[in-house]
């Protein structure tokens, strides 16, 4: 059930976008890329943006083969993605696929906690060549969770960024894109307000370049 599906609560609580970074280091640019697209996200649909890295709970995730034997940080941290309405992740790319760290704090997730829930889909490597890592890899996994993930995945590599922040006039034109088109997925899951519901209309035909 959508957490919305009470219109009051609708009223008080701001929508709630968390994001998830695999990165196992600090500073990060896949904690960079997904800080940017959750705060975008945010900002269009009036909402709240959070990131989650998960390097700082390596320790308490591997205390235990069950979630009752890790830590309280990485507790709350599960416990913040599972509340989310929204969800951006992140990984880089290591080894052809996203990172053990970033498989670990999803083992812990509940089955169907994710089920219906917006995921957007995010991922660092040190080129292009890596960029299949969001369709072969991390889709499949969020489909076992019967997540929505939304169709327009972003991929950045190591010249979008500056000092570990995103400084890409194309990068952040990809965000905007799939901002714009996974706006009428929002409106309808977390059934926002008449004007959000307005500017999700996107034009019937995209670019080739859009993607």
């Amino acid at each position: 059930m959508s957490p919305h599906s009470d219109a009051g609560d609708a009223e008080r609580r701001p929508i709630s976008v968390v994001g998830v970074s695999g990165s196992p280091t600090r500073p990060s640019r896949t904690t960079a890329l997904v800080q940017e697209v959750a705060e975008t996200f945010a900002e269009r649909v009036g909402g709240v943006a959070t990131v989650i890295e998960l390097a700082p709970l390596l320790t308490e995730l591997g205390s235990g083969p069950f979630r009752g034997d890790i830590g309280p940080a990485a507790r709350a941290a599960l416990e913040a993605v599972e509340a989310a309405d929204l969800i951006v992740v992140g990984s880089p790319a290591y080894r052809a696929t996203y990172t053990g760290l970033f498989k670990l704090f999803f083992d812990h997730v509940g089955q169907h906690a994710l089920v219906d829930k917006p995921i957007v889909l995010t991922a660092t490597g040190g080129s292009d060549r890596h960029a299949l890592l969001v369709e072969h890899q991390m889709r499949p996994l969020f489909g076992f969770f019967q997540a929505l993930t939304v169709p327009l995945g972003i991929f950045a590599n190591e010249g979008d960024f500056t000092d570990y922040r995103v400084d890409s006039a194309e990068l952040r034109s990809r965000i905007g894109t799939a901002v714009q088109r996974t706006l009428p997925l929002l409106a309808m899951h977390l059934r926002l307000g008449d004007e959000l519901a307005a500017a999700a209309v996107v034009p019937a035909f995209a670019r080739p370049d859009a993607f």
